[in-house]
């Protein structure tokens, strides 16, 4: 079960990629219309990102998944998606009533048309599958080694031939099978539509629900880029911008609460805290409230008080799915590109229904917010900022600024042998680490973390705000980089070796050969690898000259500590390779 729940937060992690281009494309679609600049070419551009969604779902998708984010999963993606496409363009069949009475070009023309339109519908779940698909095969066959007459084809090379294969697969199934798929499409999305307040409001709560997991993103994907269809455009984000009036439903309950409910309840936990500490924590209070406001980022206000006062968390959760609720009853219908903030409030409002009810039922929001976290924060003496009994870190250092800063970061975290892999997406650090026990939480709230979530063993998410991809650059950065300090130790230690360095050769023959090495990699003083059998490993490996110790984070993982040595031993790897 973990590991699906891991296997999930991956995917949810790799969304972000493809869904950070959105607030470009709708930037450029509003600004093209006849209301706004009136120019048509502006308009063109933003409306061929949305055209080409699943283009980019593809390559997003694989690039989040694979090892390293490497580009060849994305050229696999691109291989695996065209063929898909194109493959199920020709197999769809065409109903007769399509082209009755027509001959010739308009014949051709009209079942050109209808295979179009329904390719529209075909292309954000093809774009998914072919992502998904070519980010395992790169993780599972990028250091393939073939035959000597087919050695050119392996290694990287061969992951876009396999996806183009797969490709193949998904063309005949969407092809041959899409007039089943379609009515199963159809009828979920009408069974959601259907379902009215009741199934908005479930919407709204479990949104919230699981942005602990992060799993959020991928409930957000199914509403906002699947449900419904309007000319050939599905998802409530897509049809609203391609002019669907009845679009929005699963955006507009979003606004109340970014813009108004979470602002407020900054102002009831500024209100709450100690009288020498509104000070320390009115700053972070009020950043996080205008970031909500301007651009719908909560995640740095819900962390604030997610664990410190779960019940607050669980009102914040209903309030939600109220607001979707209530947001539909008035029929009013919002849009959005990134978030439910004033920017996109301000850029959608022409295309928005009912627009102007979005501000007494954000008052309405304001009071609900405010009135319920006050009182319950003080009749339960709740500790949330400011009211916490261990004492705020009263300096704060601004992440991903300074050298020192990131080293400080680095340490927190356990040290640059406790970082296996560093990612991020909006608002936090997503990484996998092999000691959770390494971790000084103290640190990274004092270095400005507002929330720490450990969805399993190996991975840590580190909630820091927009900032997050950011940091996770400059923490990648560092790591190359000798730290200030030792890393907190956090694997088994070996003999100690006075060599420099390390025979790769004899490296090799312990890990079982290259056959058995799946990747490679130096961090810092360790080198990584991912291998195909643990059982093949050597016992002697621990005790192989030159090895500080070693580190199994995972199955199929093996970390070896040699030192500042690291990079060259991997480099006379890669020539033993060659």
């Amino acid at each position: 079960m973990k590991n699906v729940i891991t296997g999930l937060q991956s995917i949810g992690r790799a969304l972000m990629l493809p869904i950070a281009v959105l607030p470009v494309a709708a930037l450029l679609l509003r600004l093209g219309q006849q209301d706004l600049l009136d120019i048509p070419a502006i308009a063109a551009a933003g409306d061929a990102i949305f055209s080409n969604l699943g283009l980019l779902f593809a390559i997003g998708v694989a690039v989040g998944l694979a090892r390293e984010n490497h580009g060849a999963a994305g050229l696999a993606s691109v291989v695996g998606y065209l063929v898909t496409t194109k493959g199920a363009e020709v197999l769809i069949a065409v109903p007769p009533e399509v082209s009755a009475g027509l001959v010739g070009q308009a014949r051709d023309f009209a079942i050109a048309a209808f295979r179009e339109r329904e390719l529209g519908k075909l292309s954000v779940p093809a774009g998914l599958l072919s992502g998904l698909i070519a980010g395992w095969l790169y993780n599972r066959y990028s250091d393939i080694r073939l035959p000597a007459y087919l050695a050119f084809f392996g290694g990287r090379r061969f992951v876009p031939i396999a996806s183009g294969t797969a490709g193949i697969a998904l063309a005949l199934g969407f092809g041959f099978g899409w007039p089943i798929l379609e009515r199963g499409m159809d009828a979920a999305s009408e069974a959601v539509l259907a379902s009215d307040s009741i199934g908005l409001f479930a919407y709204g709560v479990l949104n919230r629900v699981l942005i602990v997991t992060g799993l959020h993103h991928i409930l957000n994907n199914v509403a906002w880029f699947l449900l419904g269809d309007y000319q050939g455009v599905t998802g409530d984000l897509k049809r609203f911008f391609a002019g669907d009036p009845t679009a929005g439903a699963f955006m507009s309950g979003h606004f109340p609460v970014m813009m108004f409910g979470l602002p407020a309840a900054c102002l009831a936990m500024y209100r709450s805290a100690a009288l020498d500490r509104r000070k320390a924590v009115g700053g972070m209070l009020f950043s996080m409230a205008l970031t909500s406001f301007l651009t719908g980022v909560t995640e740095p206000i819900e962390f604030s008080f997610m664990f410190l006062a779960p019940v607050l968390y669980g009102i914040h959760a209903v309030l939600t799915g109220l607001a979707m609720a209530a947001m539909d009853f008035f029929n009013v219908r919002l849009g959005f590109g990134f978030s439910a903030g004033l920017f996109d409030y301000v850029l959608n409002f022409s295309k928005a229904t009912k627009p102007l009810w979005l501000v007494p039922i954000g008052l309405v929001y304001f009071a609900l917010y405010y009135g319920l976290f006050r009182f319950f924060i003080v009749r339960f003496n709740l500790a949330t900022p400011g009211r916490e009994i261990e004492d705020m870190p009263r300096a704060r250092v601004e992440a991903g600024t300074q050298d020192d800063s990131i080293q400080g970061w680095i340490r927190a975290l356990g040290g640059a042998g406790n970082l296996v892999a560093v990612d991020a997406c909006t608002t936090r650090l997503r990484l996998s680490i092999a000691d959770q026990k390494a971790v000084d939480e103290s640190a990274l709230k004092s270095l400005g973390a507002r929330g720490v979530v450990r969805p399993s063993q190996q991975t840590l998410q580190v909630v820091v705000g927009p900032i997050a991809d950011q940091l996770a650059s400059s923490i990648r950065a560092g790591l190359k980089l000798p730290a200030n300090a030792p890393a907190t130790p956090t694997v088994a230690a070996g003999p100690v070796s006075s060599a420099t360095n390390i025979s790769a050769a004899q490296l090799l023959q312990t890990l079982g050969g290259f056959k058995n090495i799946r990747d490679m990699r130096a961090a810092a003083s360790r080198l990584c690898f991912t291998l195909h059998d643990d059982a093949v490993v050597s016992a002697d490996l621990s005790n192989l000259a030159g090895v500080r110790g070693i580190a199994r984070p995972m199955a199929q993982s093996v970390h070896v500590i040699v030192g500042p040595a690291a990079a060259g031993v991997l480099a006379d790897l890669y020539r033993l390779r060659s």
